[in-house]
């Protein structure tokens, strides 16, 4: 028994040492017997069995291809198409289409790690560690990945945006060093809450700094291209989208990042008393009311008069109505509305990748990269909270302190 149990440990140590090899030998053979059952399918018969003359189409086997390596997640394998021939439609395999070399899921690794900020040159060694030696994968691979970008954007950006129904707007740029230009080029990014609570990226373009001219084309090719004016824009004060809006899309309302403005206001006071400054700010965005909120900004005042600081109260007046804005809107979404952390969350990664590029050669090969990177960061978005509410917002329900306003009436009734 003993020994039984030293050769059973044996061949246990061997299995565990080869684990790799064995899987990866495990799915080859399977992906071979797919490819063989294709062409059984594709003919209609097995292996060796004749086929009846009055078929009409005497195609048959042509045994197999020269060996071709696909690499996969797990790593990468060799495998043989099976060829036919004599046959009245072409071939074509579900399975390994003709010209594969990588999974789409290795496809997508790639621009994982550009995301994460690996330099071109360090991809042949680390694509290498992780999918195989025999991996078709290198900084030439990833030069050819981000033309065939270049090509998906720009049919990405000629898509209709009808069938879009956005309620919530984010709008913020992404400052990249590009070109000979001394001055960053800026990226123009929107991301857009849908009436199901989605986020998606609707628009990622170059232009001018963050000018009113720039975010006024940005929006009119949204416009141009079906989308229907949202119900709120949430943005930095200092951005060009608020004059914008007033000339593409004059409804909607508008949201100051509350961020910025805490930023701005204590930029406006002596090092020493922002410690003391910051609580006061930060109270007011999270008040339960605007009455509260304004009672919050009256005591912020009050701090300011008191020690001298009026450029900072002035900083806090300055848009005031357009700070209080999330108010009109549930309460339940606040928390979303009250910053653009939902599109500068997206943008922490990228920096990532821009300050590891240090300079990009064009502005479009830029837009391009940031563009990949932002589709990725895309599939990981989470709707928003209470996204039940989001189709009452987008037909037009209103809210007083969050509550809609129906609810409001029935509660001072009671």
């Amino acid at each position: 028994m003993r020994k039984e149990n030293t050769n059973s440990t044996s061949e246990s140590r061997v299995e565990w040492d080869h684990l790799e090899e064995w899987v990866r030998g495990q799915v080859q053979g399977l992906i071979q017997e797919l490819l063989e059952e294709e062409i059984t399918e594709f003919l209609g018969r097995v292996r060796s069995a004749r086929r009846s003359s009055v078929d009409g189409d005497p195609g048959y086997r042509n045994g197999h291809s020269k060996p071709r390596r696909l690499t996969l997640s797990s790593g990468t394998i060799q495998v043989r198409r099976p060829r036919v021939r004599n046959t009245e439609e072409r071939f074509e395999s579900r399975v390994l289409p003709l010209f594969a070399r990588k999974s789409k899921e290795v496809d997508h690794l790639i621009p994982e790690l550009y995301l994460h900020g690996l330099a071109e040159g360090d991809f042949d060694l680390a694509l290498r560690g992780l999918l195989g030696e025999d991996a078709p994968v290198s900084a030439s691979t990833v030069a050819r990945l981000k033309e065939k970008w270049h090509a998906e954007l720009a049919e990405w950006r000629q898509r209709p945006l009808d069938d879009l129904e956005v309620v919530y707007m984010w709008v913020d740029g992404v400052y990249v060093k590009a070109g000979l230009e001394r001055d960053k080029a800026v990226i123009l990014v929107v991301l857009a809450a849908l009436s199901d609570g989605r986020k998606v990226v609707v628009t990622a373009v170059p232009g001018y700094r963050e000018s009113t001219e720039s975010w006024s084309e940005v929006l009119r090719d949204l416009k141009e291209r079906g989308m229907a004016c949202p119900r709120l824009i949430v943005g930095d004060g200092h951005l060009g989208i608020w004059g914008a809006l007033r000339n593409v899309y004059p409804q909607a309302a508008e949201q100051r990042c509350w961020n910025h403005k805490i930023v701005n206001v204590l930029g406006k006071l002596p090092k020493r008393e922002q410690t003391q400054a910051k609580p006061i700010l930060c109270h007011i965005p999270y008040a339960e009311t605007r009455k509260e909120a304004e009672r919050g900004k009256s005591r912020f005042l009050a701090w300011c008069s008191e020690r001298g600081h009026q450029a900072a109260a002035e900083t806090l007046e300055r848009d005031w109505e357009r700070m209080m804005t999330f108010y009109q809107f549930p309460r339940e979404h606040w928390q979303h509305l009250r910053t653009t952390n939902p599109v500068e969350s997206p943008f922490a990664a990228l920096r990532l990748r821009t300050d590891a590029a240090k300079r990009y050669k064009r502005v479009d090969r830029a837009t391009a990269v940031i563009w990949k990177m932002l589709m990725i960061a895309e599939k990981r978005f989470r709707r928003l909270k209470a996204p039940e509410l989001m189709r009452d917002v987008y037909d037009g329900a209103q809210y007083v302190d969050g509550m809609a306003i129906d609810a409001t009436v029935e509660e001072v009734a009671a």
